[in-house]
């Protein structure tokens, strides 16, 4: 029994449509973890790590290798924005 040719133009672009969604969003999650595999079941540990290493560096994923902060680490808490939102006062 053949295949009628007509059926496989739009098999071909629903096919290609998915590959291109599919890596599209691989690309986002690529960028957006910075380049970094993406990361399973994190506790509270983690996530504060990961807030900590965001006021260091400025991405959720950057890490430093240097024992001392920079000064801006002193004052670029995101607890006073917290407080405030807890607190109504924003």
């Amino acid at each position: 029994m053949p295949v009628p040719f007509e059926s496989l133009i739009p098999f071909a672009i629903m096919s290609a449509m998915f590959v291109v969604a599919g890596n599209a969003v691989q690309f986002a999650l690529n960028k957006e973890s910075g380049g970094k595999g993406i990361r399973y079941s994190m506790d509270d540990w983690d996530r504060k790590m990961m807030m900590r290493d965001k006021q260091l560096t400025g991405s959720d994923r950057g890490q430093v290798d240097t024992p001392v902060a920079s000064p801006e680490f002193k004052v670029n808490s995101v607890w006073k924005v917290h407080d405030s939102f807890r607190n109504g006062l924003l």
